[in-house]
């Protein structure tokens, strides 16, 4: 490791190449957990639109029935569906399950909370993920 490593700054934090996958479900549990934040305050103004009576709902519903909002609903549906099965492995994890015996560190060192379980886990996660957005993408556009 060359001293101009170290200084790649958040480029090189987010090098998903550098730290395999896990850093990429570090990554996408935090940019989940802001999208679904981003939803969660968005479905609270779209609700309370109920307020302005039955023509301000029906507007409401009018803009949120086009194409573009069917696909932003199931970029959240895909993020709800990691978010969750990631947290899951995460509180395992946690917890001591799938985690493997602990070892003597010898180098090179290869923690064993990195094992194959985990990695499936972070597998899982992404393939539930898209089959969940393919299934909410199939139901919003009638197919």
């Amino acid at each position: 490791m060359t001293q101009d490593e170290n200084k790649e700054g958040v480029g090189g934090m987010i090098n998903p190449r550098r730290y395999g996958i896990e850093r990429v479900a570090y990554w996408l549990m935090r940019l989940s957990g802001l999208g679904l934040l981003a939803y969660f305050i968005g479905h609270i103004y779209e609700t309370s639109n109920i307020l302005r009576g039955q023509v301000g709902w029906t507007e409401l519903l009018e803009m949120t029935s086009t194409p573009f909002f069917h696909i932003i609903l199931s970029i959240v549906i895909a993020m709800c569906v990691f978010h969750t099965v990631n947290g899951i492995r995460v509180m395992l994890g946690h917890g001591g399950i799938g985690v493997g015996k602990p070892s003597r560190p010898d180098y090179p060192y290869d923690p064993a909370s990195q094992n194959y379980r985990h990695k499936i886990g972070i597998y899982s996660a992404i393939v539930l993920a898209a089959v969940a957005m393919m299934y909410g993408l199939a139901v919003l556009f009638g197919e």
